[in-house]
């Protein structure tokens, strides 16, 4: 479902992302960890075609970013680190909005709509305006507008910052179950619990290079720790080098 390779991105004399290679079939999630500036959301802004890329190649599906940016485009969901809509719209207004920008008929939209409220059991608010929802409910309705025009692909930059745990659950089991159900997801967090929960690969990111790739068993082993080790732990043993 998405291939990147030799991807490398540079803002000025710095090298933020740098020969980075991996691939997610569908049914997988990916999950991208590591400190700040090691190149996670350079990577998915530059998947999502938010930046032009310095050097090697991205393909969604079988569509290159490059060439198909407005196909590619279609065939993604993406979920930003911070959430933001216009002022003076609803999160009704939101969902439109961008089910409109991806070309889905006014009838479906509100179908969705209404079949996505109940996720996060946001009925009866939906014509509040965006601006005054607190920051959980701004990353709830995120989630949903992401998944309003039935993506392949989920971009998912720090999914469950400011989510209560109840919502945390249901946005980690609604990841799942779109990787099940439809498609492929990458997910990029600080939150190491929630990779070693919900991904089935997991890579460490270090000065913009992928330092490891593989399962979590697979990074248990490299790291040299036993099956009792947490993901914190081993993150802890592969960055130190």
């Amino acid at each position: 479902m998405l291939n990147v390779q030799h991807l490398t991105k540079k803002f000025g004399e710095k090298t933020a992302v740098d020969d980075v290679s991996f691939s997610i079939a569908p049914g997988e999630i990916l999950a991208l960890i590591g400190p700040n500036s090691s190149g996670k959301t350079t990577i998915v802004r530059s998947i999502v075609g938010m930046l032009a890329t310095d050097g090697g190649s991205i393909t969604v599906g079988d569509l290159d970013v490059a060439r198909d940016p407005e196909k590619t485009k279609a065939m993604i969901g993406y979920i930003p680190d911070e959430p933001v809509a216009w002022s003076g719209m609803t999160g009704e207004e939101l969902l439109h909005f961008v089910g409109a920008l991806f070309g889905v008929d006014p009838k479906t939209r509100a179908e969705r709509i209404s079949s996505l409220l109940p996720l996060f059991s946001l009925r009866g608010t939906e014509r509040e305006y965006f601006e005054d929802y607190s920051r959980g409910n701004k990353q709830k309705w995120s989630i949903l507008a992401a998944l309003l025009h039935s993506p392949k692909l989920l971009l998912i930059d720090e999914p469950i910052v400011g989510l209560d745990p109840e919502s945390a659950q249901i946005a980690k089991d609604a990841f799942v179950r779109f990787a099940k159900d439809v498609g492929a997801v990458l997910l990029v967090t600080h939150t190491l619990p929630v990779a070693e929960e919900i991904a089935t690969s997991i890579g460490v990111l270090k000065s913009g290079r992928l330092h490891s790739l593989g399962s979590f068993a697979d990074l248990r082993a490299k790291a040299g720790l036993d099956g009792s080790a947490s993901l914190e732990a081993v993150y802890a043993r592969l960055t130190a080098s």
